[in-house]
């Protein structure tokens, strides 16, 4: 890492940006190195400025907050990623983590929560939002310490949409019940049946029946699923 903090800001909102520039070069060990619009901007510009830290908002046009963390870390490894965005759902703060970020920060944090969260995440270390991280860590370890029937190769998310997949609830319903998109309920659909290494729904009912995770009766699946 260079003597100074690099960063780059990616967010689509150019009065957040400029803001969040003028906090951060007010601290005399960060520079602000360039900023993004989006996601594709942003993979351009971590090739050509190699920042240490790129700051991120999740909700962005084109290539969204989720997709660019995946792949500057897998394209830049060493490239610290930290979160900026209004969402406090369980869905994209896990999510975040699973693809690499390294920190979490909610646009309603103080100035110097920011600055704290750019220098930590720059150090190597992770930051979390205090108002939010300790309450759903603790319903992570929750679940996952209470439920012995998850299955080991799907992410707690997955897990839960496999257990309301054979409840029954519809691709519809689970969306609602989760307060998610439905092309997201898909994605982790299509991730489960590919890790289970499963072709078809009925093969996955067969599958949590083994794996008891069916309850004393099995309810109808939904139509057009």
């Amino acid at each position: 890492m260079s003597e100074k903090i690099r960063v780059l800001i990616a967010d689509d909102h150019t009065i957040l940006r400029s803001g969040v520039r003028l906090l951060l070069e007010a601290d005399p060990n960060i520079e602000v190195v360039g900023e993004a619009l989006d996601g594709n901007e942003a993979l351009t510009l971590v090739e050509q400025l190699k920042p240490d830290v790129v700051l991120i908002d999740i909700a962005m046009p084109g290539m969204d907050g989720l997709e660019a963390t995946r792949r500057i870390k897998t394209q830049w490894p060493a490239t610290t990623v930290l979160v900026l965005t209004m969402h406090r759902s369980e869905e994209y703060f896990f999510e975040m983590l699973k693809l690499g970020a390294s920190g979490y920060l909610l646009k309603g944090a103080q100035p110097e929560e920011l600055i704290n969260a750019v220098q930590t995440v720059a150090r190597g270390e992770i930051f979390l939002y205090p108002s939010m991280a300790g309450k759903l860590v603790r319903d992570y370890i929750s679940r996952a310490g209470s439920d012995s029937t998850l299955d080991p190769l799907l992410s707690p998310r997955e897990n839960e949409i496999l257990r309301l997949l054979v409840d029954g609830f519809s691709t519809k319903e689970i969306a609602e019940k989760l307060v998610v998109s439905i092309s997201t309920v898909h994605t982790h659909r299509n991730n489960i049946m590919q890790k289970l290494e499963l072709s078809s729904r009925r093969e996955l009912i067969q599958y949590a029946r083994q794996k008891g995770l069916l309850g004393d009766s099995e309810k109808p699946l939904p139509r057009n699923e």
